[in-house]
């Protein structure tokens, strides 16, 4: 079959980059004897031809030559095949299902066209049903494992599905090949109605016998909540946690070792892949424990290093990949079904709280280590007191574990604004982490210890502590990861005296991006924004001067930007400023009428700058100064109340605020009910409305009732806005409700 790749003509096609002619080359490759060269041809067919879960014409136009490589028993693994069909089969039928219920036919035969072809694959991939099921009892426990979820998502028969998968489940003895049987099942039965009250009694039947094991009965107590959840009672959280106190799973045996206790400093945690994914036979061993006593676990061996980056690589961006490659790792076969459970929980954040703190406590270090992006998920996703959870996550800060101790440390360097029960945790760490490898630990060569120190001084920093200062300076003394430290040096301001010297070194001798593609500049003027120290006033000067020499527009902006955060400090650069207020980019003008009002404040010379903005595409921006001038920028409120009809609820949102800013009481009318229209239709605009509401004061007294009830909803608004807005949104909200009764 591979053979006649080139009767297909592959250029009348497309994939997410472009032209699909190079799917024959990765087909082929697919079949390399080669290891390396087959891994690299799936990696470019998942990226391009099933970008993201997107199924093209040129992906159903695959189908028979994967099928093909999949039925031939020498083909060299078959399980990432498999694995590849699942996930296309998968995207195409959801979809599918979704879609053509009302639309094109799903039964149409596939025609090989340019652009979206989710019908087309289903088609093709049903027909196939009887091959999953042939791959779903082979002799590959790898195939098998990759193959189970086929059964529920392909074969429209309920009861042959469900028979197939029942046998299934007697026929194997692995914990990791059974879990994925399970969620197969639940598969089926959300996807064919007629099949739930089986699949759910069946599940019923395997939760509660005694002889299976835990891992087994907690899959199936999740998945019946999952295909069931208007049964879900008081019970759930409590029997689950029961299992969960029982289960630890064995390191893959093929990895070589078994270590005992922590890993040593360096090391991390095997990535345990989800079930079917193509892991080692053998590997999901269940051991079980009758006591839950959260001692050291068996760890699993180190997974491989990343491969390093190349040397003209920037450290930012290297950093990045490596962090993209840890956020889709998982350690442990159980955390698929917990998240699932999870999602079945939603909204029950106390349940799934006290199912957090027996995950992070587990006797198994992998459940340990999933659940800390699960607490964050929570933490994120739901207002409360999370102090409690705060306080369990960061006892994850484990000086003999780094690579659990980095995750701990990110986690709660990204929950800043509710992470101040973690700040002593984060103290003491670092303080333990300069005691055990010396004050300059920040530039350990030991890139798992290095990492886990970094990330623990950046979040204790974002908390404004001066116990992360230290930390700091060596990195801008030592030149090792300094644009780490810049990001949060703003954090500090009473260290501006010793930060400041030091950033501005580095700015001075930063050079301008020849792209557009900025590694740090933009950081070191931020910092040196917030510190608010005039001592940056010259090389902030300096910047402006430099980039707008180059054409380096956006550099420009942010020098500018920095300079407005220095107020009338920055008076010394005034003339710099006006040498860019009529420049070409509208990003600058902005800035530098932004810096000229906060630097000198006259109305008479800034006004007309921002009035002649409010007809760029950087209207909002001016808008949004303009108020800031208040009264004294009158002329613009007839401009201002012809943007309040525009069809973008952001700028009826800026030039609402702006509008009362300038006008005052007699706009107050008008203004509540475009920002709450605007809040109502957009939560992402919601930070924005709220902070003039407070500031209209009586006058926004008809908003007090939408304010109040959106203060009372238990999820966190617009996920645009994350944490740090919620958080904000929340305060103004209740002092604004406390002021007006």
């Amino acid at each position: 079959m591979i053979n006649e790749l080139d009767v297909i003509d592959w250029s009348s096609m497309t994939h997410a980059y472009g032209p699909a002619d190079e799917i024959p080359g990765w087909l082929r490759a697919m079949a390399s004897p080669y290891a390396a060269i087959r891994e690299d041809g799936l990696s470019h067919f998942y990226s391009a031809v099933h970008h993201q879960g997107d199924v093209y014409a040129s992906t159903t136009a695959s189908l028979p030559f994967l099928f093909a490589l999949a039925d031939d028993p020498v083909t060299p693994d078959r399980a990432s095949i498999v694995h590849l069909l699942v996930s296309i089969g998968r995207h195409a039928v959801e979809r599918c299902e979704n879609v053509c219920i009302d639309g094109p036919d799903c039964t149409d035969e596939p025609e090989y066209t340019d652009g979206p072809d989710y019908a087309g694959s289903a088609v093709v991939v049903r027909e196939r049903a009887d091959s999953f099921a042939a791959y779903a009892s082979d002799d590959d426990p790898l195939v098998r494992r990759a193959a189970v979820e086929g059964l529920g998502l392909f074969i429209d028969d309920a009861g042959r599905a469900a028979a197939l998968l029942r046998d299934r489940m007697s026929a194997e003895d692995g914990v990791r090949e059974r879990l994925p049987v399970v969620e197969a099942m639940a598969t089926l039965a959300l996807r064919v109605p007629d099949a739930k009250e089986t699949a759910t009694a069946w599940f019923g039947g395997l939760a509660g016998d005694t002889e299976n094991d835990p891992a087994v009965r907690l899959a199936a107590l999740v998945q019946r909540a999952r295909c069931a959840p208007e049964r879900i009672g008081g019970d759930l959280v409590p029997e689950a946690i029961g299992l969960l106190r029982r289960i630890t799973f064995a390191p893959p045996r093929a990895q070589g070792r078994e270590a005992t206790g922590p890993g040593p400093a360096g090391s991390e945690p095997g990535s345990a892949t989800e079930p079917g994914s193509g892991a080692e036979p053998g590997s999901g061993d269940c051991q079980c424990q009758t006591a839950p006593t959260p001692t050291p676990a068996t760890v699993p061996a180190p997974a491989p290093a990343p491969p390093a980056a190349a040397p003209d690589v920037p450290p930012q961006i290297a950093a990045a990949f490596e962090d993209l490659a840890r956020y889709n790792r998982v350690h442990s076969p159980a955390t698929s079904l917990l998240r699932t459970l999870h999602e079945v929980l939603d909204f029950r954040v106390p349940e799934r709280t006290a199912l957090l703190t027996e995950q992070l406590g587990s006797p198994d270090p992998g459940i340990r280590h999933d659940a800390i992006r699960m607490a964050k998920d929570v933490m994120t996703s739901w207002r409360g007191d999370h102090s409690a959870l705060l306080v369990r996550v960061a006892e994850g800060l484990d000086p003999g574990d780094p690579y659990t101790a980095a995750e701990v440390a990110e986690t709660l360097g990204s929950l800043t604004p509710i992470a101040e029960a973690a700040r002593e945790a984060l103290a003491a760490y670092v303080a333990a982490q300069r005691t055990t490898y010396g004050p300059e630990v920040w530039a350990t060569p030991n890139p798992q210890v290095r990492r886990a120190h970094q990330r623990a001084v950046m979040a204790l920093a974002r908390l404004g502590d001066r116990r992360a200062l230290p930390c700091l300076l060596t990195a801008l003394d030592k030149g090792v990861d300094t644009w780490r430290a810049v990001h949060v040096a703003g954090s500090l301001p009473e260290a501006a005296e010793e930060l400041v010297p030091r950033l501005c070194r580095e700015l001075g001798r930063a050079e301008l991006p020849t792209s557009g593609h900025d590694m740090g500049t933009s950081a070191l003027l931020s910092a040196l924004g917030r510190l608010g120290d005039p001592a940056a006033v010259p090389v902030i000067a300096e910047t402006v001067t430099a980039a707008a020499r180059h054409g380096q527009w956006r550099i420009a902006a942010f020098a500018l930007n920095a300079l407005a955060a220095l107020g009338p400090a920055a008076a010394p650069a005034l003339d710099v400023v006006r040498t860019v207020t009529r420049a070409d980019d509208p990003d600058v003008r902005v800035a530098a009428a932004t810096a000229l009002w906060a630097a000198e404040g006259s109305p008479d010379e800034v006004v007309p700058l921002l009035e002649d903005l409010l007809d760029s595409f950087r209207h909002h921006e001016a808008a949004d100064a303009l108020g800031r001038i208040g009264p004294p920028a009158s002329r613009v409120l007839p401009r201002l109340r012809d943007m309040l009809t525009a069809g973008y609820e952001w700028t009826r949102v800026h030039a609402a605020t702006a509008l009362w800013d300038i006008g005052g009481p007699d706009e107050s009318p008008v203004v509540v009910r475009t920002l709450l229209d605007a809040w109502r239709k957009n939560g992402a605009t919601a930070n924005h409305a709220m902070a003039c509401l407070d500031r209209m004061g009586p006058a926004a007294a008809p908003a007090v009732p939408f304010v109040r009830a959106q203060l009372a909803l238990a999820r966190r608004g617009d996920w645009l806005l994350g944490v740090e807005k919620d958080e904000e949104l929340q305060r103004v909200a209740r002092a604004f409700l406390a002021r007006l009764g």
